[in-house]
């Protein structure tokens, strides 16, 4: 049988009085059969963990892919790969709520140290690069306001610090869910943009025009995509935040539906990116050159004023949720694998591993963008890449924990499940892997006297 270690009952015991206020008061909901302040308390992680996603990387990635190739193959594309998004959320926060442990804790308990510190080293790895992108997308908001990148790196420091002041789960998780609402600003660009309502409905039903051109950029860009969907922090963030919240076996139900809201809002509000970056180059006549930093510009000069600034406020609210989430994930991450304190509900010394690698994590990412002559856009869209590529191992263990009947219970897997599962660790590793031997190929191609 699976047990708990001493350092990390420690943990639980201090962060005690928030988790037990709040399951009280689910508890008291479920005796007055009051379902709807039950799903209210749990709502959360499966939100943030969608919206989170649609960061600003992302944002640019998809708004990319329709400046490339319109929105007839990736419109449809983007509300399946959210669908499959759902399918590793679900398993995570159900993990999360069966063990009441994140997803670093289990890995390396489970499996060993080294599987352990290889999940938390590939995961700070990519969130490093992210959080890097996410000042980036910041600092192009900024840009369009006229506001120097310093200003940029040092609200994003700041936001973080200030939402951790509270050191408590709940507080912190509402503040980032109301920051999060401003994700809807890509759906409102979308309309000043006036799209044709034909043409939307003929891409879902026919999933064309197919995309043309070079095949490394379509693969770089299908690779981005799947990267801006489903990365590695999302499974350690959504399972680690479920434990945090103190959800257990009862609230499966109500977590499923707090995953369920959030992929369907990050798929409206990504598809809403798509639809601004097609409308403005077919108005255009010609790709946006996103490589001068001026994407909210062009949607300004193509849309308005309004529109343009809309797009620009967006790109800071993805940004500014993404470095919340993003900088909490490496804290569980690295806090469960030590053993010590991954867990926001715990203050003093005891919670000094958690609170000081997400402060770290956030200002050794602004400090990279102040660097002159750093290429921001190349970092931007191929993080989603590097995500993309290191993701099916996390996807693996994440199936394997959920498939563990002595952690689970009667929370295991289904079949449908592993099926859909391993249908999206084949189909990510399946183009990653083209990226990857596509890219090369070309490279090598490309070196002198080949």
């Amino acid at each position: 049988m699976f047990r708990r270690s001493k350092p990390l009952m420690r943990r639980r015991v201090l962060a005690g009085d928030q988790r037990q206020h709040d399951q009280e008061r689910v508890s008291l909901a479920r005796q007055d059969g009051r379902r709807f302040y039950i799903t209210w308390l749990v709502l959360g992680p499966g939100i943030l963990a969608m919206l989170g996603e649609n960061d600003g990387p992302s944002m640019l990635s998809y708004a990319a892919d329709g400046t490339q190739y319109g929105i007839g193959f990736f419109l449809p594309f983007i509300v399946v790969l959210f669908v499959l998004a759902y399918v590793c959320q679900e398993m995570s926060m159900r993990v999360g709520a069966a063990t009441g442990h994140g997803f670093g804790y289990l890995l390396t308990r489970r499996y060993g140290k080294t599987w352990g510190w290889f999940g938390a080293i590939d995961l700070i790895l990519t969130n490093l690069v992210t959080l890097v992108s996410e000042f980036i997308a910041i600092r192009i908001g900024f840009t369009y306001f006229h506001l120097p990148a310093g200003a940029a790196a040092a609200s994003g420091v700041a936001l973080v610090v200030f939402t951790l002041v509270g050191r408590r789960y709940r507080g912190w998780e509402r503040i980032v869910l109301g920051l999060a609402l401003f994700n809807g600003l890509f759906l409102l660009t979308a309309i000043l943009t006036k799209p044709d309502g034909a043409s939307l409905a003929h891409a879902f039903v026919t999933w064309s025009p197919l995309p043309t051109g070079s095949i490394v950029t379509l693969l770089l860009l299908v690779t981005s995509t799947i990267g801006a969907t489903v990365t590695p922090w999302m499974v350690f963030f959504q399972q680690s935040a479920t434990a945090d919240k103190g959800m257990t076996a009862r609230d499966v139900n109500q977590g499923r539906l707090d995953t369920a809201i959030g992929a369907a809002l990050a798929a409206v509000f990504g598809c809403a990116a798509l639809i601004v970056g097609a409308s403005i180059a077919s108005r255009a006549h010609s790709h946006i050159d996103l490589s001068a930093l001026n994407f909210p510009a062009a949607i300004a000069a193509h849309s308005g004023q309004v529109a343009g600034m809309l797009f620009a406020i967006g790109l800071i609210e993805a940004g500014a949720v993404a470095l919340l989430t993003i900088s909490a994930s490496t804290a569980y991450a690295i806090g469960e694998t030590l053993g010590r304190s991954g867990t926001m509900n715990i203050a003093g010394r005891q919670g000094f591993v958690f609170y000081a690698v997400n402060t770290a994590a956030v200002t050794g990412a602004a400090s990279i963008i102040l660097i002159p002559g750093v290429p921001l856009i190349a970092i931007a869209l191929n993080a989603n890449v590097l995500a993309t590529v290191l993701l099916p191992v996390t996807l693996i263990f994440l199936v394997m924990l959920a498939n563990d009947r002595h952690l689970m219970g009667s929370l295991t897997n289904n079949r449908s499940t592993n099926i859909a599962a391993g249908i999206v660790i084949v189909l990510i590793g399946a183009c990653a892997t083209a990226y990857t031997v596509t890219a090369f190929l070309q490279t090598f191609h490309a070196l002198p006297g080949s």
